[in-house]
C-alpha cells in the first residue's frame, strides 16, 4: 500500500462532515458530507451532518493511523463486555439508535443487540468531538456483531474519521458484501484517495451505473470524483465532474451547500476567483434558506431567494417570513 505520508503534497480526501457556509481561503479537494444510518452526528437545519471548519485540509501528510488493524472477530458465546471496551454512560439506551439500524440487530439476542446498539449510539455521539473514542465504540460493537452490516459500516466510518483509510476501505467492502448496498460508494472512493490511489478511485466510482444510486449519493460521488481529479492535477476535469443536473443555483437541497462549495473550490484552483466567489455566496444563501425554512424530513428542497437573503448572509436581520418554501 502506498503510504500517504511519503508525499507531503498529496491532498487528503474529503474529511469529516463539515459546515458548508461562508468558507474562504486554502485550496484542494472538496470536503464530503456523508449521510449515515447508524452513525448520526449532530445535524444542521439542512438535515445534514455538521462539524468543524468548513474547508479541506490539504497536503497534511497525515499517515492513516493503524493501517494494518483489522477489527477483532467476535468470540463465540461472548456475551459480556471486555475490560478494554469503552464505558457507556447509564443514560445511553438502545432505543436511541436509529430505527433502521436497530432493525438490523434483530439477528442478535436481545441482550447482545441492546449492548451493541448502545455502543453504536456512543459512536454517533462521539464521532465529531472524539473520533478515536467513537472508533473504539465501533470496534467494541464489531466484536459481538461482526456480521451485521450497520456495525461494519460504523467501523468503516469511524476508521475514516481517524484517518485510517485502508481499514475504512476494507470495512466498506465487507459492508457492501454483507448488504449489497452501494450507498457508501462515495466514501469508498475517498478512501481509495486516502491511500494514494486516485486512479483506482475513479475506476471504482465508474463501476456502478450512476442512475442506480440515490440522488444524494450521486452528488457525494461527483464531489469525491472531483477530488480525485484534483489529486491527479486535472482541475478542468474536476470541474466537469461537478457539472451535474443537481448543480442548480435556483434551488437549495440538503446537499446543495456541499456541492456549491466543491464547485467554488475547483474554480479557485483554476484561478477563476470571481466565479468562485459567486458560488461561495450561493452556498451561503442555500445554507441560510435551508435553516430558515426548517425543512421537514423528506422535503429537502427550497427556493433560493437571493435578494431577500443577501442581507442575512451579510450579517443583517433575517426576513421574518422568507419566500423560501418547501417545493
Amino acid at each position: 500500500m502506498t503510504d500517504p505520508s511519503d508525499d507531503e503534497d498529496r491532498k487528503r480526501p474529503a474529511g469529516r462532515p463539515q459546515g458548508t457556509g461562508g468558507s474562504r481561503g486554502g485550496s484542494g479537494a472538496p470536503k464530503q458530507e456523508w449521510k449515515r444510518r447508524g452513525v448520526a452526528p449532530a445535524r444542521s437545519g439542512s438535515g445534514r451532518p455538521v462539524g468543524g471548519s468548513d474547508r479541506p485540509a490539504v497536503g497534511s501528510g497525515r499517515r492513516p493511523a493503524g493501517s494494518d488493524r483489522r477489527p477483532p472477530r467476535p468470540a463465540a458465546g461472548d456475551s459480556g463486555p471486555r475490560h478494554d471496551d469503552p464505558t457507556i454512560p447509564d443514560e445511553v439506551e438502545a432505543n436511541q439508535l436509529d430505527k433502521v439500524a436497530r432493525a438490523e440487530l434483530r439477528t442478535l439476542s436481545k441482550d447482545n443487540a441492546d449492548w451493541v446498539a448502545r455502543h453504536l449510539v456512543m459512536a454517533g455521539r462521539m464521532i465529531e468531538d472524539d473520533p478515536e473514542l467513537a472508533h473504539k465504540h465501533a470496534l467494541a460493537a464489531a466484536r459481538r456483531a461482526g456480521r451485521v452490516g450497520v456495525v461494519r459500516e460504523t467501523v468503516a466510518i469511524t476508521a475514516y474519521e481517524t484517518g485510517d483509510f485502508a481499514l475504512a476501505l476494507r470495512e466498506l467492502r465487507t459492508y457492501r458484501r454483507l448488504t449489497g448496498r452501494n450507498d457508501q460508494l462515495p466514501l469508498m472512493v475517498d478512501s481509495e484517495r486516502g491511500v494514494g490511489r486516485p486512479d483506482r478511485a475513479l475506476e471504482l466510482a465508474r463501476s456502478v451505473p450512476r442512475g442506480e444510486l440515490e440522488v444524494p449519493v450521486q452528488v457525494e460521488l461527483a464531489i469525491a470524483m472531483s477530488g480525485a481529479r484534483l489529486d491527479l492535477g486535472q482541475p478542468e476535469a474536476a470541474l466537469t465532474e461537478l457539472q451535474i443536473p443537481q448543480l442548480d443555483p435556483e434551488r437549495a437541497f440538503a446537499w446543495s451547500p456541499a456541492l456549491f462549495d466543491a464547485y467554488a473550490t475547483v474554480l479557485e484552483e483554476l484561478g477563476r476567483e470571481e466565479e468562485a466567489e459567486q458560488w461561495w455566496q450561493r452556498s451561503d444563501r442555500a445554507t441560510i434558506a435551508l435553516e430558515q425554512a426548517a425543512v421537514p424530513e423528506g422535503e429537502e428542497t427550497v427556493e433560493i431567494i437571493e435578494e431577500e437573503l443577501d442581507e442575512a448572509a451579510q450579517g443583517g436581520e433575517s426576513p421574518e417570513s422568507p419566500d423560501a418554501a418547501p417545493r
